[in-house]
Formats: C-alpha cells, structure tokens, sequence
C-alpha cells in the first residue's frame, strides 16, 4: 500500500487509490498550520523569481 509522510507533523499516511484531498498533509489542520506559516513569513524562497516560476512568458 502507498504511503506518505505529513510535511507538518511527519505522520507516516497509508493511502488506497487517488492521493488524499489533503496530502501532502494529513488533516485539514495541518494544512491550515502550513497556510499560517506562509502567512506569517515563517517559509521563504530564498533566490530571485524568474518570470518561468511566475508563469509569464518571455516579451518578443
């Protein structure tokens, strides 16, 4: 059987079929913790974005 592991608490996931609606989560609530973190600039990308990671195209 498939598994995961959360990306917040790190809980080892057995899944049949489609991955979960929350994956790569476990729950609804470590989803949202991740959102928060995000918000609260707790992650960050640390390089320069291109205009390929904002899905512009290149002007002729």
């Amino acid at each position: 059987m498939p598994q995961y592991r959360c990306a917040i608490c790190e809980k080892l996931l057995e899944y049949q079929g489609d991955l979960p609606e929350v994956y790569p989560f476990c729950s609804a609530r470590c989803k949202m913790v991740d959102l928060g973190r995000w918000f609260s600039e707790s992650y960050s990308i640390d390089r320069d974005l291109t205009p390929e990671d904002l899905g512009a195209t290149p002007e002729e």
